[in-house]
């Protein structure tokens, strides 16, 4: 993590605006457990991108890691919205095993409590 962070500081040195190094970088952060300091760069990165479902969806997950569910729910469901949520997987690869298991109790969840709502209408 500590290479790829630096690599990725090099990239966004090459060009402030190029997201993916942006989010390689938080990724790196987040790996090395700098939780903080990646969501702020993500939050930074989603002030020049509202609509980017990557970083939306790894701003949920660093919120749902704070105990922050509803801020959590709020950027899941703005991703699907978007309707782009093919990030999803792969930053599942990303997520630490505990971050992981968090992440999907969570959505599994939220979703049946929504189909159980649905039922009962």
């Amino acid at each position: 993590a500590p290479g790829v962070y630096q690599l990725a500081s090099l990239l966004v040195e090459l060009d402030t605006s190029d997201e993916a190094s942006r989010i390689l970088r938080a990724d790196a952060l987040y790996q090395m457990g700098c939780v903080e300091e990646a969501h702020k760069l993500l939050s930074q990165t989603l002030s020049e991108n509202p609509q980017s479902s990557p970083i939306l969806a790894r701003l949920a997950l660093l919120q749902l890691k704070k105990g922050f569910m509803y801020d959590g729910n709020q950027l899941l469901k703005k991703v699907i919205r978007i309707g782009d949520t093919s990030c999803l997987l792969p930053i599942i690869d990303i997520f630490k095993d505990e971050d992981r298991k968090l992440m999907q109790t969570h959505c599994h969840c939220r979703a049946l409590t929504i189909l159980k709502g649905k039922c009962e209408d």
